[in-house]
């Protein structure tokens, strides 16, 4: 008996598998109780752990939670050292804007390229400036030049700010070693900021398991569709990136039993697209996107886009309709949990009769207490009315006497998760043509008819005009992610004048009288997700290709969460030492070693060696049984080499019987 669970921004779904016959024996969906992540952990394991004949063996997770995070904004703030980076390069070239925070300190250190320090660190102008982020800052990240040839200086940093306070150290070295510093150092900061909110996860996890009395090893799915022991993922959740996409990939591919796919996974707050080959997701080599941000993670080639059944509808400047990117709570689950809100909108066309605006069905509810003190006033008495219950947006700032949210830190405190935003969704829609409806419909279509009324549209067209602009956006981005290209469309009123983007919108609308277009997916696509099968007709329909809908889609990542492998892969660096322009002999870095060959075949049987010891014993540390080890080795250029050892095993599994 193996258990799934994938924690996703608005859902968290659970399957039971048994792993001899590889049959899904339950499924479950629940909300995700993002004040309190046991409740909704707590609600799948009482729907799964009745149907278990057996003991659990193994409990895998995966979660969206570490993306959506950085994809919002909502992570934990961070301080980050720079050791021997050049301030004049990295302003000319804007790379401050990549370091996922604003807060960044350059000193004198960091090594060159044979490992040798350019200068020592400044460790107590380094815990200067810790003491100077108090209160700022909840992590730190250092990144030092060429750490990955020499982490002495960020090991000597780690050591000086040990003794500052309890605020975590990330050093970049351990998440990263490529040579590219900027994406070493956002990779850190990135790893630094999401420590708590992973591990608040895990936490939660662990809770939930010890009150059921379930004892078996917990993993939780990397990026890049491996598994890893919970407490390394607490360690390194930067490495979670992707979690959610690849397990519904590798989900995807085992329900549809499919080995070439193009698998879109649409939840409710992000669409997913990742693409399946020989059996295989196909991963980022060099390194992850998510948001605005290149890391070094390698992760699953997926594609992510703020768009699903909980995307925010809302009005741009000219009245016409917009889906997303921002994720709210659908206006009829909160009519349905909070009656007070329901009372409201009932009397909405009494209240708005003068000025409506789509502020009117926007509600502002209290998430959750603030971590730190509220220090500003009007914020403070914000939270204070949101304790009562919730308010609709002109109502709370009128309460307030203020004109504007960013009066009391609004903006702030939704990023921060403290405060929760509901209006019309895509969700609430259909529960006006029965697709979907276990909340409050009423509410749905007065919200509904106050935003078609404003666009100047009926409720049916609103729903029509919305499912079009989902599907649009989804063959758009599929387009895209396929070619590598950019397709930037143009507003309805604006004739085309690139190509790319005339053959794009000929495909979707036939309009031109002589000239037609069609663009078709070589690949089936399979749907996955609880909106699946409403959303994804028409976008297979568009591209020309085959829908598969598989048994338990809707839970496909859950699946995909257990049907993974562990899997752990290390570098070296084989570099020449040179002398009077001369190849002398070979160094291999290998983590915090290095050691001196006089040939490239000694230094590659070296670092061959070196490797599968320690790649081998890192895969059992994370929960593999018997790894088994494979090489790469890439060519750097100038007689430098970069080897991979990659180990790959199956889970360990619990004997408990109990």
């Amino acid at each position: 008996m193996l258990l799934g669970i994938d924690t996703g921004g608005t859902y968290t779904d659970g399957v039971l598998l048994d792993r001899d016959s590889r049959q899904v024996l339950a499924t479950t969906k629940t909300l995700t109780t993002h004040h309190d992540l046991k409740i909704c952990i707590l609600e799948a394991l009482d729907a799964l752990l009745p149907q278990a004949a057996e003991p659990l063996q193994l409990v895998a997770i995966s979660t969206t939670l570490a993306t959506n995070a950085i994809a919002e904004g909502k992570g934990r703030p961070v301080g980050l050292f720079l050791l021997g980076y050049d301030p004049e390069l990295v302003r000319r070239f804007n790379f401050g804007g990549r370091f996922a925070t604003p807060r960044y300190a350059y000193f004198e250190g960091g090594h060159d390229l044979y490992g040798k320090a350019q200068a020592p660190p400044d460790l107590e102008g380094i815990k200067a400036q810790a003491r100077a982020w108090e209160g700022e800052v909840d992590a730190f990240a250092v990144s030092a030049y060429f750490s990955p040839f020499n982490p002495a200086h960020e090991e000597a940093v780690y050591d000086a700010l040990a003794g500052t306070g309890e605020r975590p150290v990330v050093l970049g070295h351990q998440l990263a070693s490529r040579l590219n510093s900027v994406q070493r150092a956002t990779t850190a900061t990135l790893n630094a900021s999401l420590l708590s909110i992973l591990q608040e996860f895990i936490r939660a996890m662990r809770q939930a398991l010890d009150e059921r009395g379930v004892k078996a090893p917990l993993m939780v799915m990397r990026g890049d569709g491996a598994l890893m022991k919970g407490e390394v993922a607490e360690r390194r959740p930067v490495e979670t990136v992707h979690s959610g996409p690849a397990a519904s990939a590798i989900g995807a591919r085992f329900l549809a039993g499919r080995e070439r796919a193009l698998v879109v996974d649409i939840g409710g707050t992000t669409t997913d697209l990742a693409v399946v080959d020989g059996g295989e997701v196909r991963v980022r080599e060099d390194g992850t996107t998510v948001g605005p941000y290149r890391t070094a993670v390698r992760a699953a080639h997926v594609r992510s886009l703020g768009l699903g059944g909980d995307s925010y509808l809302g009005l741009d400047a000219e009245n016409r309709l917009t889906v997303g990117p921002q994720r709210v709570v659908p206006l009829s689950y909160l009519a349905h949990a909070e009656p007070a809100v329901a009372r409201d909108l009932q009397g909405l066309d009494y209240r708005v009769r003068r000025r409506p605006t789509p502020d009117h069905v926007e509600y502002w509810f209290l998430q959750r207490e603030p971590r730190r003190a509220v220090t500003n006033d009007r914020a403070r008495a914000a939270l204070a009315l949101l304790r009562e219950r919730p308010y609709a947006l002109p109502e709370l700032l009128q309460r307030l006497e203020l004109m504007h949210q960013l009066q009391f830190d609004g903006r702030a405190l939704v990023e921060q998760g403290v405060i929760g935003r509901a209006a019309l969704t895509p969700t609430d829609l259909l529960h006006l043509n029965g697709q979907f409806a276990p909340w409050n419909r009423e509410v749905a279509g007065v919200a509904a008819e106050l935003v078609a009324r404003l666009s100047g549209q009926s409720v049916p067209e609103l729903i029509e005009r919305t499912m079009t602009i989902i599907a649009e956006r989804i063959v758009a981005e599929i387009v895209s992610f396929l070619s590598g290209q950019t397709l930037k469309r143009v507003p309805g009123y604006v004739d085309a004048d690139d190509l790319g983007a005339w053959l794009f919108e000929e495909n979707l609308y036939e309009r031109h009288p002589y000239l037609g277009s069609r663009i078709s997916l070589k690949l089936p696509l399979i749907g996955i997700g609880a909106p699946a099968g409403i959303f994804l007709p028409r976008v297979a329909e568009l591209l020309d290709t085959e829908l598969i809908l598989p048994d338990h889609y809707r839970v496909a990542n859950a699946v995909g969460a257990v049907a993974g492998s562990v899997s752990v892969s290390r570098e070296a660096w084989i570099l020449p030492e040179m002398r009077k322009l001369r190849v002398a002999g070979y160094v291999v870095q290998t983590g915090s070693h290095r050691y001196r060959a006089p040939s490239l075949k000694q230094a590659l049987a070296f670092a061959r060696e070196t490797l599968a010891e320690e790649v081998k014993a890192e895969a059992e540390t994370a929960g593999a049984v018997a790894p088994q080890v494979t090489f790469t080795q890439l060519a750097e250029g100038a007689e430098s080499y970069r080897l991979r050892a990659q180990a790959v095993g199956t889970p360990a599994l619990s004997n408990n019987e109990g």
